[in-house]
This record gives structure tokens, C-alpha cells and sequence, in this order.
């Protein structure tokens, strides 16, 4: 870890927090994620899920913990005296960083899942988030066949291609300055006053992905010179990309990324 501490630490320095205050203007509150408007325009890059090539069990992620929870094969999980297991849903996903979950999974386009369930890809007026597929669920959780997104962070290979495109249509191409903000929750939430960003070139935003003091993307990764800017939102399933037509209709025609417009979300 501190090689790779050193290593961040080199290529993006830390910036003083009043790096965001445009945002701040723009957006209002960044506790979850600094969310831009459009600039001039803006698409959804969802995160990726998976399907196992065996397809979709029918027992739930819920059901397959409760079973372990009955067979002694895991301890049930108590705070201040509540069972947790017997008031909550486990529904599959979880938060932060992920990536392809390796052999014998295959990854699954929202688009795909939406024409064979019927379901919208994202439901009117709402933002991509735990709410949408409905149907594929079963009394709120996924089926133990499907790896569904996580909450608050890219996956790894959507960061990496979001980072080449976003390279191309930036004025210094890989040498474009760039600053990336954490919020708060992704630390810990014990510092909310001064807000942790760090500076530094688009070539070197892979290494961000790995950043050894948080499990997540970053929440908003701008150009210096503000021409785009993305936000990750901490409750979320997807990243919004804020910036010129051009940039936007190549995240949208993208064969890797899967991208939408939302117009309710614009």
C-alpha cells in the first residue's frame, strides 16, 4: 500500500478545496457527488453487470444468505442488540469498486435485460439506482445468476474506456490538467469542511481507480479549463458526463461504454 500511495501521490498531488467551489455554484451541496447540469449537453454512463453463462438461477441473493445463515455456514450480523439479517433485504451488488467477475460470466447490457423483462431501462423521471428491473427481482433481491451494479463507483474496464474517451475530446489530449474530488462519505465521513481533492493529467487517471484510501471512483473527475465534467453519485448506479455534443455522442455510439439520455435527468 504505501508504494502505491507514493505512486498516486506523485502523479496527483493534493489541491486546496476551494478547487470546487465553481461546482458548489453549479450543482449546490457535493456531500454525494457533485451532479452537473448539462454543458450544453449530458448522457448516463451506467455501470456494468454481469449473467453467468449458466443463466439465472431462481434462488435470490437473499434466499442463498439465509440459507447459509440456517446451515451455520455464516454468523448472522448484530449492531447495538438488532439482527440486521432479520430486518433487511440482501439484494446482490453491493457498493464501490468492481470489475468483470471472471469465468463463466458474461456481461449483460442493460439494454438486453430491458427488452427481455419488459422493464424500462430506467424508469421515467427516475436515475439509474437499485429502483430499476423491478421484475427481475423477487421480493426486492437479485437472482444469484446476475452480478447487478454497484452503488457509488464505475467498474473498472467503464473507468478505463470513460478515461480514453474522454482523452480524445479533451483540448491537450493526455495532458489535459484535471482535478478529481472524493466526497466525504467515500472517506469516512469525519471531515466535511475540507473537501479532499486531488490534481493532476488525464493520461494518469487509471491510477485513480486504485487509489489505496477509498474503494471507489472518484466523484467528480473535471478538466481544469471546465469544458467536462463527470459526477459518480455515492447512491447511484451510474455516472453523469456533462460536456460538449461531440464527447457526448461518442459516449452514446461507444461499442464498450453503455450510455443513455435521460430527459428527465438532462
Amino acid at each position: 500500500m504505501p508504494d502505491e500511495s507514493n505512486a498516486l501521490s506523485h502523479l496527483w498531488s493534493l489541491a486546496p478545496s476551494g478547487t470546487t467551489d465553481w461546482l458548489l455554484e453549479l450543482c449546490g451541496d457535493g456531500l454525494t457527488g457533485f451532479m452537473p447540469p448539462a454543458l450544453p449537453d449530458a448522457a448516463w454512463v451506467l455501470n456494468a453487470m454481469y449473467e453467468h453463462e449458466q443463466g439465472t438461477a431462481e434462488v435470490s441473493y437473499h434466499e442463498y444468505h439465509q440459507a447459509r445463515l440456517m446451515d451455520g455456514s455464516i454468523q448472522p450480523h448484530i449492531v447495538a442488540g438488532v439482527d440486521l439479517e432479520a430486518v433487511g433485504i440482501v439484494m446482490g451488488g453491493g457498493m464501490g469498486r468492481a470489475e468483470h467477475p471472471g469465468l463463466g460470466w458474461r456481461r449483460l447490457r442493460w439494454a438486453e435485460l430491458a427488452r427481455r423483462t419488459g422493464d424500462p431501462i430506467v424508469p421515467d423521471g427516475l436515475l439509474p439506482s437499485y429502483r430499476c428491473f423491478p421484475s427481475v427481482k423477487k421480493e426486492g433481491s437479485w437472482p444469484l445468476g446476475m452480478n447487478p451494479p454497484t452503488e457509488g463507483s464505475l467498474d473498472r474496464e467503464t473507468w478505463n474506456r470513460l478515461i480514453g474517451i474522454l482523452t480524445e475530446y479533451s483540448f491537450a489530449d493526455p495532458d489535459t490538467p484535471c482535478l478529481a474530488y472524493y466526497n466525504p462519505l467515500l472517506l469516512g465521513a469525519t471531515n466535511f469542511d475540507n473537501l479532499h481533492v486531488r490534481a493532476g493529467r488525464l493520461g494518469d487517471a487509471e491510477i485513480l481507480y486504485d487509489n489505496p484510501e477509498v474503494d471507489f471512483s472518484p466523484s467528480n473527475l473535471w478538466a481544469e479549463d471546465r469544458s467536462w465534467v463527470l459526477c459518480t453519485d455515492y447512491d447511484l448506479w451510474a455516472t453523469k458526463v456533462a460536456g460538449p455534443p461531440a464527447l457526448i455522442e461518442a459516449l452514446l455510439n461507444d461499442t464498450e461504454i453503455e450510455a443513455v439520455r435521460l430527459p428527465w435527468a438532462p
